[in-house]
């Protein structure tokens, strides 16, 4: 029998990485991050950062994953399958942060979203405050951009946000922390129209270019993982070959399309997720 021909070119599909917690709800963290890889047509992998039990009304216990067992997690994955883009979500100890970004380093993965996780929906901070700063210094010059919501912008710069007109100051400023670019989101402000800004900086750190994104809200109590799954579509349209500006203006629109299929389903007794599956892509498959 002859041995079988195979293609000079390579197939392979769009390859994206989840660093952050599993939650046990599937409706954040891990779980919500694979749902939106395979619903964009991606192939998703996962370093679990820490294990939560938790359901829609609350976490009831966090286990943390020792830092060299995270750093096996990523090596395995990268070293045999490769990654394309990589979504960062919790990190809650300044060694699991320094260990994230020593993997950047060794593995020269560059197109990274950062979902800064730091304040819990109820106003609890999740990280002290050692580990913030140890994220800003490491993991903000080493993300393509980074996500954070008013509660995380707000234990940033140290003061709270409570109007739409702050947001593009506000986002100048975090740029200025050593940021490559920052989609602030505005979502927590009260009003029909939610406001987000993507605030992109050259390499010497000066504005080269500011989106203000307006859109509607959308009626619905099921928010849970609506930041995890914004970060991890946009690294799902950077590994998909998209732009910065082009990947968060699509996973907007993707996560709106979620909240409102979503908007109507009950599941658990408190704040339920989002329709991650309301219309999913084929695998992607290309060759190289």
């Amino acid at each position: 029998m002859s041995e079988q021909a195979f293609p000079s070119s390579i197939n392979r599909y769009p390859r994206v990485l989840s660093i952050a917690g599993s939650d046990s709800s599937g409706g954040a963290g891990i779980q919500a991050d694979l749902k939106t890889f395979s619903a964009l047509g991606c192939y998703g992998m996962t370093a679990i950062t820490a294990l939560t039990a938790q359901n829609t009304q609350g976490v009831r216990a966090i286990h943390s994953v020792p830092p060299q067992m995270l750093r096996d997690q990523i090596d395995a994955v990268v070293e045999d399958i490769g990654v394309d883009a990589v979504k960062i979500g919790m990190l809650h100890s300044p060694e699991i942060v320094e260990t994230v970004a020593a993997a950047l380093d060794a593995h020269q993965l560059t197109q990274v979203v950062l979902d800064p996780v730091m304040v819990a929906a109820n106003g609890a901070k999740l990280i002290s405050d050692e580990a913030v700063a140890v994220l800003v210094e490491k993991l903000f010059p080493r993300a393509l951009v980074v996500t954070p919501n008013l509660d995380e912008a707000a234990l940033l710069l140290g003061r709270p946000l409570t109007e739409t007109d702050e947001l593009e100051q506000a986002a100048q400023q975090l740029l200025q922390q050593g940021a490559h670019a920052i989609l602030l989101k505005g979502g927590h402000l009260p009003g029909h129209d939610v406001v987000d800004i993507l605030a992109q900086a050259s390499s010497s750190g000066a504005l080269t270019e500011l989106l203000k994104l307006h859109s509607l809200r959308i009626s619905t109590h099921n928010l849970h993982g609506t930041g995890c799954t914004l970060s991890s579509a946009i690294a799902a349209y950077l590994a998909l070959g998209f732009s910065l500006a082009d990947a968060v203006q699509a996973a907007r629109i993707y996560v709106r399309s979620a909240l409102y299929a979503g908007s109507h389903v009950s599941t658990g007794a408190g704040v339920g997720p989002l329709n991650h599956g309301f219309a999913p892509q084929v695998m992607q498959v290309r060759a190289v």
